[in-house]
């Protein structure tokens, strides 16, 4: 059975970027409900708001608070890596997670072989929370212009 140790060795791979995709997803989706509370976003009461000064400071304050959901995340990367062992610091977990979770690229050398895999999707992870945020911020700002009656 010594032929066995690379498929295990994938497997626990994809079985950890699954983990990790399902842990990403759930904090995002409740980060999003989260902001969308704290900031009351609900369209009867963003299409009162004219797209003015005010509707603005809005959206400033949705996009720094989707900046820190997103540190949130890049920073539960960084502890995974370092829980398993793929990192030996802090900073280097950090700069690795924030690389790939912004799919900068060029940060495949840094990670062991032994767990490439889950860094290669965390920059997938990373690009479709990324789009969330964005799609979420669209949505806002859209019924922030619709026109009233």
């Amino acid at each position: 059975m010594e032929g066995d140790g690379p498929t295990i060795k994938l497997g626990v791979q994809l079985l950890a970027a699954a983990f990790t995709m399902l842990v990403m997803t759930l904090t995002h989706g409740l980060g999003l409900i989260g902001i969308a509370q704290a900031f009351k976003l609900d369209k009867e009461r963003l299409v009162k708001h004219d797209l003015n000064v005010r509707a603005i400071l809005l959206m400033c304050g949705i996009a720094l608070s989707l900046f820190a959901l997103h540190t949130i995340e890049i920073a539960l990367f960084a502890a995974f890596y370092l829980i398993i062992g793929a990192m030996q610091t802090l900073e280097e977990a950090l700069y690795y997670s924030a690389s790939a979770y912004a799919t900068l690229g060029r940060t495949a050398e840094y990670f062991p072989d032994e767990w490439r895999l889950v860094g290669a999707f965390e920059a997938l992870i990373g690009f479709l929370l990324i789009g969330w945020s964005t799609a979420f911020m669209v949505r806002n700002v859209d019924q922030l212009r619709t026109t009233k009656d």
